[in-house]
C-alpha cells in the first residue's frame, strides 16, 4: 500500500453520489497536493442531496460533470479507490496488468434510504463523514 499517492481516482457505479462525494472530500483535504478525480461505470446527473451535504461544509459541487472509466486513462493514477463491488470487479479486470494500486472501500448507497427529507439527509451526512474520515487516514501527509 503506497503511503502518499500523487494521483487518486474514486469510482462508483454512476458518478453521481459516492464518487463525487469522495472526490470533493479528498480535494478539500489534499489542497491540490495530489491530483484527484472521480468516475463511474456509467454516468448520471449529480444527486442533489450530494450537492447539499457538501454545501453544508463549504464545498460547491454544482459544476460536477460525470465521467466514465472510458473517459480516463486508468494507468495514469497511482491509486484507484472503488466504492462499490461492481466497480471494484471492473477495475480489477481493467488494471490486472498495471502497477496502479486498487482498493475497495465498500460504501453505503444513501440513495436507497427512504423517509422524510431530514432522515435522508442524515444518511447522506453519515456517508460523507465516514468517507471523510477514511480519506483523511488514507491520504495522510
Amino acid at each position: 500500500m503506497s503511503k502518499n499517492p500523487r494521483s487518486v481516482l474514486f469510482v462508483c457505479n454512476q458518478n453521481s453520489v459516492r464518487s463525487p462525494l469522495a472526490y470533493a472530500l479528498a480535494d478539500q483535504y489534499a489542497k491540490r497536493r495530489i491530483y484527484i478525480d472521480s468516475a463511474g461505470l456509467v454516468t448520471r446527473e449529480l444527486d442533489p442531496f450530494v450537492a447539499q451535504v457538501m454545501h453544508e461544509i463549504g464545498y460547491d459541487l454544482t459544476d460536477h460533470k460525470a465521467k466514465t472509466l472510458q473517459d480516463l486513462t486508468l494507468e495514469d493514477f497511482d491509486l484507484v479507490i472503488s466504492l462499490t463491488s461492481q466497480s471494484y470487479d471492473r477495475l480489477l479486470s481493467k488494471l490486472a496488468d498495471s502497477d496502479t494500486e486498487v482498493e475497495f472501500w465498500p460504501t453505503e448507497d444513501p440513495c436507497m434510504m427512504e423517509g422524510n427529507r431530514s432522515q435522508i439527509m442524515e444518511v447522506y451526512r453519515k456517508v460523507r463523514d465516514e468517507l471523510s474520515a477514511r480519506i483523511e487516514k488514507r491520504l495522510s501527509f
